[in-house]
């Protein structure tokens, strides 16, 4: 097999950490070249955020990502900010606006955003190799060899940007993983991140009769909790509350969901008792609930009728199945469905101001490959930008 010129830096992976770190690098006048499988760059980036890339989140900091070395993140995450990044967006002229809670979107599609990351790689002479099957990587006295399909390359920087294992149908593999184990790093047990939750046929069969119901409510699974949208749907649970809690979910957990969060349920059907004796139980709870999901609670109870006429232990039992309603999850929707991928290369093996193995001279790892987890709300591709930059500022 032919072997091609040398180069500084070779990048597996054109998603979105793969495309900064490219850029970056290019800026400094390294030869840069990104492989990738995929026949497009930036797939994932593309359908993010409902297709209008929720590009970062004003509000980032490191207790917005979940991972076994928590501080690793921090250094990256300064170095380059939600700021930094919407001044590349105003430089592009792409228009963009907060959503909610600092969630920034483009007004437009979000392939504007791979088409500004494309731009800066070309500026800055980044060549690519689109689709390419990597078949062999190898560690050489001086930088490695990456053999594929298409050729082979020597390079004395390594940056694998391979992602995680969510969204296969957009061309997630494990390879990333298999990289580092090959070069002895290790991996922290893996699960789907942001991912609907499956529930035993009699929660389920709720799920199902209430599907379409949409509400806010606070989500907890351990000390973790959640305030935002549920959506009951005919495979399980989901909405932003869902998905966040998911991360952080572990399997036999229990899950206890608030449907009215801000209200104490019992006191307020004890006072309604007391002042209006006449009134249905369910006719209370649908002033407090969406209308569907107050009778279907009722039903379920096997009581109704006239709060005069219901005991405040029954009223009790009511109140905490709204404000404490207690569920164990089966599973999740698994990586199919999933946004990320919790767990992965164990971050205390890198630098974390570089992204580089401290063992492992020119080798560095980014994005969602690593053990670093964002919550929903542009987390993620902030963290994308972040080790991105921090690589290619060093390879």
């Amino acid at each position: 097999m032919t072997v091609s010129p040398e180069l500084d830096v070779i990048i597996l992976g054109a998603g979105a950490s793969g495309l900064m770190c490219a850029m970056t690098a290019g800026k400094r006048g390294r030869r840069v070249l990104v492989l990738d499988h995929a026949k497009r760059a930036g797939e994932k980036i593309r359908v993010s955020g409902g297709g209008h890339c929720n590009f970062t989140n004003l509000h980032t900091a490191s207790r917005h990502y979940l991972s076994d070395n928590p501080d690793f993140c921090q250094a990256a995450l300064r170095a380059f900010t939600p700021d930094h990044f919407i001044t590349l967006i105003k430089k592009h002229g792409i228009r963009y606006h907060e959503k909610k809670a600092g969630q920034m979107f483009c007004d437009g599609s979000a392939e504007q955003i791979v088409t500004l990351l494309l731009a800066e790689c070309h500026r800055h002479a980044v060549q690519f190799d689109l689709p390419t099957t990597i078949h062999r990587v190898t560690a050489m006295d001086s930088g490695f060899q990456v053999e594929s399909n298409r050729g082979s390359w020597r390079t004395a920087s390594l940056v694998v940007a391979l992602g995680g294992r969510s969204m296969p149908k957009l061309g997630a593999t494990g390879l990333g993983h298999d990289l580092a184990r090959r070069f002895g790093l290790p991996i922290i047990p893996m699960r789907p991140g942001l991912t609907p939750l499956t529930f035993a046929p009699d929660t389920l069969q709720t799920c199902q009769n209430l599907a379409g119901i949409a509400l806010e409510g606070v989500v907890r699974c351990g000390t973790t909790r959640f305030a935002d949208d549920l959506l009951f749907t005919h495979r399980g649970l989901s909405g932003p509350a869902i998905l966040q809690i998911s991360s952080y979910w572990l399997t036999g957990a229990e899950v206890l969901i608030d449907l009215a969060p801000n209200t104490d349920v019992y006191t307020l059907l004890k006072t309604t008792k007391e002042t209006q004796p006449k009134m249905a139980l369910r006719t209370a709870l649908s002033r407090l609930l969406p209308k569907r999901l107050a009778h279907h609670l009722v039903t379920l109870a096997g009581y109704d009728g006239r709060l005069a006429e219901i005991a405040d232990s029954r009223l009790r039992q009511m109140a905490d199945t709204v404000n404490q309603w207690r569920i164990i999850p089966s599973g999740t929707q698994g990586y199919q469905r999933s946004e990320v991928t919790v767990g992965g290369v164990d971050t205390r093996a890198l630098n974390p101001k570089t992204m580089a193995c401290k063992n492992i001279p020119g080798l560095y790892f980014i994005g969602e490959v690593l053990d670093v987890t964002g919550w929903l709300g542009g987390f993620n591709l902030q963290w994308a930008w972040s080790s991105g930059y921090a690589a290619g500022v060093s390879a």
